[in-house]
């Protein structure tokens, strides 16, 4: 079976970024859009990244327009995430979620983390420093919701 750090994803620069390098670090991967009613969640994102990045926290934003929230194209993405919301955590290239093109770090997301297809945006994904799926979060919770979570994830070494 594959493992989180099999997968690279595609960072809005062009530069490949290979999984691999958060080796022992805790993941939080999450399909974005800045067009949904839900991506005041940025800031939220962008607060927990700061608090805990220091201590292993990577927050990874996977922008997608699968539910046709999204920017005009990934500068347009990148921009908005920064001016509206501070955003300097990592953000990729737009991906899908769902369907036979979908980006196949969401396919072992789905599969390893149960509950199926991504039905909306903001879905959330905890990774341990061991690369396991810990928990996948609803689109409307929150991130400050699960910030126990996130420190007992950081405290697991």
């Amino acid at each position: 079976m594959a493992s989180i750090y099999d997968f690279n994803v595609t960072e809005m620069s062009g530069e490949e970024l290979p999984l691999e390098q958060y080796r022992g670090q805790v993941l939080l991967i999450v399909n974005t859009a800045s067009n949904c009613g839900l991506a005041p969640q940025f800031k939220g994102l962008e607060d927990l990244y700061k608090k805990y990045h220091d201590e292993g926290l990577v927050v990874l934003g996977l922008p997608s327009n699968q539910f046709h929230q999204e920017k005009a194209d990934d500068e347009a993405t990148h921009d908005y995430c920064q001016r509206h919301y501070g955003v300097t955590f990592p953000m990729t290239k737009r991906v899908l979620v769902n369907g036979d093109e979908e980006d196949p770090l969401f396919t072992y997301l789905k599969q390893t983390a149960g509950h199926g297809r991504i039905k909306w945006n903001f879905t959330k994904f905890l990774i341990g420093r061991d690369g396991r799926v810990l928990n996948r979060f609803a689109p409307v919770t929150r991130p400050e919701t699960f910030e126990a979570e996130i420190r007992d994830a950081l405290a697991d070494r």
